[in-house]
């Protein structure tokens, strides 16, 4: 989900947590620019996430696992991983579900930090041929979004 022209969220988990907690992100965001006139950056929309994820852990939990990518002027590209229970890290790579137990070995071996956008690209096609090979679902396509300083764009890929 698209938190802003800057900013992605992913979620994994029960369908309706997922659905239901990056809606209420987007629009907390959305409602704190417009009484502050001001934008949540990366890291603070990261904390914002895991104290709320932290906070509904006494009340009712959200079931749901995020990736938060983002891109702030001055500071550059950055991507959060956080678990349902709010725990929060600032990582290079991240994966969440079944499907993180097949791909996280590639990222592990072939990341390094300042890739270019084809290398990077080079490395999901890795890991879609990976979970093609190993996994029990297989897509026809999936869909990749890019967010860095030209904002948020959405490149298709066929499996």
């Amino acid at each position: 989900m698209e938190l802003d022209s800057h900013k992605l969220v992913v979620g994994n988990g029960e369908a309706c947590d997922s659905v239901n907690f990056t809606e209420y992100i987007q629009k907390n965001m959305k409602l704190y620019e417009l009484n502050n006139d001001v934008a949540l950056n990366t890291e603070a929309t990261a904390n914002f996430i895991r104290r709320e994820l932290a906070t509904a852990i006494r009340k009712g939990p959200f079931q749901t696992n995020l990736l938060l990518a983002g891109y702030d002027e001055g500071t550059g590209a950055s991507l959060y991983w956080c678990d349902y229970m709010g725990a929060l890290t600032k990582v290079g790579f991240g994966a969440h579900g079944y499907c993180a137990n097949f791909i996280l070995s590639i990222f592990d071996r072939d990341y390094k930090p300042g890739l270019s956008q084809e290398e990077c690209i080079a490395i999901i096609k890795k890991c879609l041929l990976e979970l093609k090979t190993r996994f029990l679902i297989s897509k026809p396509s999936y869909t990749i979004k890019i967010v860095d300083a030209n904002g948020t764009r959405v490149l298709k890929l066929e499996g």
